[in-house]
């Protein structure tokens, strides 16, 4: 009997080793997330979020509804999901290939190489809404979590999504205290009364918290987003990238919670078979059932809420008791996971999941590339197009990439062993040129 034991040498993924339905659903992932970010990338800051501005009606209005009740939120779930499961899949692998340190070292480079894609995410292609940071810097972190069992795991989730609805609720409630003291402060008969500096201040934050969620302050703002976005590279560069370092310790360090659930979920769902398709077809529609029963009708009240209050902050935060964004997230998450798991479990979509495999096994590519098509299509220093679509044609150039993508991928892949961007982090992770185009017989 031979006994197999570990070599010296690390190496990236096999061909062979690959798991369909997981670079599948990645694949699904990395194109419902441009879904979700094409608002930051193609109408002005407020007009993503909020349909208010332009007074949409009709088509446009109905596209916000459906993204903001059925998918906000839920592809960047997927792809941390995605993303916590690679961790175990790529440390797993090192370790039955390598010994001592070596595993780690390979990991620890990977992470560290995918900082540098984030950099240039940032500050090449300008996009403000990069994760890859996150994920660089919070996968180091799940390191430490990748022995525990599945059970384990999604306890740890569990917390992470307590943390986050405390913080989510902590963060409402401060700005509810700002409504409440100055209206407090608003109240008092300055002709008999002089007001302090403490009193001053809080009316101060008040009077600019309303004026903001005006449609006056909200216009203001769209007019200053177009200005900076369409105008030259060196302006945009400061838009942009001022934005996300701005935004920047807000997700690193309060939102952390965030991307630790999807994460510390992907993981355990990785290990007792969820994410593998090995799951029973029951456990997949639970999941769906009970993940859409309790997800959707949170987002839709939500989103009622705003409707009622017009869109107007103020009154939202003034009126509204509770924030439950995550709880409705994680809920329609795992419910869409469901969903796709009992497509891919039926057979019916065979066709279906192998042509999104090639997208996702160049998640990476099509990641940087919707920043770089994107950036080009909508800044000033291009063409220009930031602000001028409405929302329903700005879907149509999500349909547009989406096509793009899948078409360009699925013939790359019958060439090459990996994506462009994929080839440089392997080669990059192993300090070794990594072999890129495919043997063909």
């Amino acid at each position: 009997m031979t006994i197999s034991t570990p070599t010296q040498t690390g190496a990236p993924i096999s061909q062979s080793e690959r798991i369909v339905v997981l670079d599948s659903v990645r694949g699904i992932a990395i194109l419902g997330i441009l879904l979700m970010n094409i608002g930051l990338f193609a109408l002005p800051n407020p007009i993503g979020h909020d349909p208010s501005v332009m007074k949409e009606s009709g088509l446009n209005y109905y596209w916000w509804y459906i993204t903001s009740v059925f998918f906000d939120g839920t592809q960047r779930a997927l792809f941390s999901m995605l993303f916590g499961a690679g961790i175990i899949l790529f440390i797993g692998r090192q370790e039955n290939r390598s010994e001592g340190l070596q595993p780690a070292d390979y990991f620890f480079r990977r992470q560290l190489w995918l900082i540098a894609f984030s950099l240039f995410d940032v500050f090449i292609l300008l996009w403000n809404g990069d994760i890859l940071l996150d994920y660089a810097c919070f996968g180091m972190i799940l390191f430490t979590f990748r022995k525990l069992q599945p059970r384990t795991l999604i306890i740890a989730a569990a917390v992470c999504l307590a943390l986050m609805l405390v913080r989510e609720n902590r963060d409402f409630y401060q700005r509810k205290s700002i409504i409440i003291k100055g209206e407090a402060v608003a109240a008092i008969d300055t002709t008999k009364t002089k007001l302090t500096e403490d009193q001053k201040a809080a009316l101060e934050k008040m009077t600019a918290f309303k004026k903001r969620t005006t449609p006056e302050g909200k216009q203001k703002r769209v007019e200053e987003a177009k200005r900076e976005v369409l105008g030259n590279y060196a302006r945009v560069y400061e838009y942009r990238t001022n934005d996300y370092l701005d935004n920047l310790g807000r997700f690193i360090f309060l939102y952390a919670w965030d991307i630790l659930v999807f994460f510390f979920l992907g993981m355990a769902f990785y290990k007792n078979g969820v994410l593998t398709g090995k799951a029973s077809v029951s456990i997949y529609a639970w999941m769906a059932i009970l993940g859409l029963a309790i997800g959707i009708p949170l987002a839709y009240l939500r989103v009622q809420a705003q409707i009622n209050y017009n869109f107007n902050g103020y009154e939202y935060v003034k009126n509204v008791p509770l924030q439950f964004y995550q709880l409705d997230r994680v809920a329609r998450s795992l419910g869409l996971l469901g969903v796709i798991m009992l497509l891919y479990k039926s057979g019916l979509f065979n066709w279906f999941f192998r042509m999104l495999q090639p997208v996702g096994q160049m998640a990476l590519t099509n990641y940087l590339s919707q920043s770089l098509i994107c950036g080009l299509l909508f800044s000033g220093f291009a063409f220009g197009l930031y602000g001028k679509l409405e929302r329903y044609e700005v879907y149509n150039v999500v349909l547009i990439i989406w096509v793009f993508q899948i078409i360009f991928c699925n013939i790359w892949m019958r060439y090459f062993l990996y994506g462009p961007a994929e080839w440089l982090w392997r080669s990059l992770t192993y300090w070794k040129k990594q072999p890129l185009v495919k043997r063909l017989n």
